[in-house]
């Protein structure tokens, strides 16, 4: 007789430990565990799952070949971004952050951890000098996080439902979003025109049902919406809320959300000394004016300035913890948990050391090779731009007019070590740049797409190729 069983590294698989607990819960099996989750949604089978290893080496050699199987960025030349993106981390970032005082994902308690607090005091503090806003939360999970939290945060405050989305969002973005705000919110799309917001159609759609106007920029895209002024007067005439998910990475050039009418700013500081690590460290900022209406909304952690028991001493601790979750449990608002505190420490950190003049720098950097990719790229014969909006260190160019696919064009570059790009189309491919990537880097990506598009058509279409080369001749 077979004996059950046992698993060496998960407690509780012995099945006479398994038995009593169903037992205890009054079930049959654990498949009535997951009666309401549907069959097409299951797995059916095991996991691909290796035997147990009972011994460490072992264990730790078959997840180092697991690992093995991960190219960095450091081993490629990559044009890859659509929300994780390569840009350079100064070494006194990893230096500070790895510090026992700091490496945990925690924030803290005021009465025993006052520098944690300080230096997310600090990090908010840059934020907002940056967004040019007054308060900036301790960053949420992610940058997916903080917007849906701030579309929420609008539904409560006006008590509506509609949201116009006037943007290209990315599409991991928008799920995520949806899942979130699907109880509460309902999303209206507006298509885009040349990359950026319809203003026309957000006004046709403007009413009093809309809680608010989310905007994106840059956009999933890449693009830069030029007309947010004009969107927050149009959700401002019907008392609805502008949220404008951003980057916070070009703000050293650019305009801040906040001087062009938007009430709530967010998005995600991964751009802000903190690595891609095989899909990025993350972390959301939410950011409002110095407004109660809206700081009582905020469901994150703030941290803020505040008088000790001795005269004339200034200590650290929460501000309005009483709006929190962690106040009023299943009373409030949303519920937080964990924060990504280590995240803002480290983005507080980069802030610190590139000051204003380092970011107006790194911002002109990436517009300048941005600007320089759209050109030589679509200066290749058959190769277009999208939209002729401005953009920030992504944009999309379209293969339709060369006849030959994106994913043709990513796998023949993967082949010499090139990652182009993100597929989103049949034809369409998103590149990414940053001021990691040089001007031979754009070279080298354009000789490669242009010697692969020529190729494709050689292959394909010598007949008229040849026809070409004849009338040229």
């Amino acid at each position: 007789m077979t004996q059950p069983f046992v698993h060496p590294y998960l407690p509780n698989s012995a099945p006479e430990t398994k038995a009593a607990m169903l037992e205890a819960v009054g079930a049959e099996s654990i498949d009535e565990f997951y009666a309401d989750i549907p069959a097409e949604l299951r797995l059916q089978r095991l996991l691909d799952l290796p035997g147990p290893l009972a011994a460490e080496q072992d264990l730790v050699r078959h997840v180092e070949s697991i690992l093995d199987r991960n190219v960095s960025t450091k081993q490629r030349l990559s044009f890859l971004g659509a929300g994780t993106y390569n840009h350079y981390v100064p070494a006194v970032v990893d230096e500070v952050i790895g510090r026992s005082e700091f490496l945990t994902a925690y924030a803290g308690e005021p009465y025993e951890d006052h520098g944690r607090f300080q230096a997310l005091f600090e990090y908010q503090s840059l934020m907002a000098e940056l967004l040019n806003m007054d308060v900036v939360n301790v960053p949420t999970y992610d940058g997916f996080q903080a917007t849906a939290t701030s579309l929420s945060m609008a539904g409560r405050m006006t008590g509506r439902r509609r949201v116009l989305v006037a943007s290209d969002v990315l599409p991991d973005k928008l799920s995520r979003v949806i899942d979130f705000v699907r109880p509460n919110l309902d999303l209206v799309f507006v298509p885009t025109v040349d990359g950026t917001a319809d203003v026309n159609q957000i006004a046709a759609l403007v009413s009093d049902d809309v809680a608010a106007v989310w905007v994106e920029t840059p956009s999933y895209t890449g693009a830069v919406e030029a007309a947010i002024q004009g969107l927050a007067d149009l959700a401002h005439t019907v008392g609805a809320v502008l949220v404008v998910g951003t980057d916070p990475v070009g703000y050293g050039v650019l305009t801040p959300p906040a001087d062009q009418g938007a009430d709530i700013v967010c998005g995600d500081i991964q751009s802000l000394g903190l690595h891609q690590w095989f899909g990025g460290a993350h972390g959301g900022f939410i950011a409002v004016h110095d407004d109660p209406a809206y700081v009582m909304e905020m469901p994150s952690r703030l941290f803020g300035l505040a008088t000790t028991d001795v005269p004339g001493e200034i200590g650290f601790g929460d501000v309005a913890y009483d709006r929190t979750s962690f106040a009023q449990r299943e009373e409030g608002k949303e519920w937080v948990g964990t924060a990504a505190a280590l995240w803002g420490i480290a983005a507080g950190v980069y802030l610190a050391l590139m000051g204003p003049q380092g970011m107006a720098d790194l911002g002109e950097t990436l517009i300048l090779r941005t600007k320089y990719a759209q050109q030589k790229l679509s200066s290749i014969n058959g190769v277009a731009l999208t939209d002729p909006a401005l953009h920030l260190r992504e944009f999309v160019i379209d293969f339709s007019g060369a006849s030959v696919t994106s994913h043709s064009i990513v796998e023949t570059l993967r082949a010499e070590g090139i990652e182009p790009g993100v597929i989103v189309g049949e034809y369409e491919l998103l590149i990414c740049v940053t001021e990691m990537t040089t001007q031979l880097d754009i070279d080298r990506l354009s000789t490669a797409i242009e010697t692969a598009v020529t190729s494709h058509n050689t292959a394909h279409h010598p007949a008229a190729v040849s026809h070409s080369e004849e009338k040229s001749a």
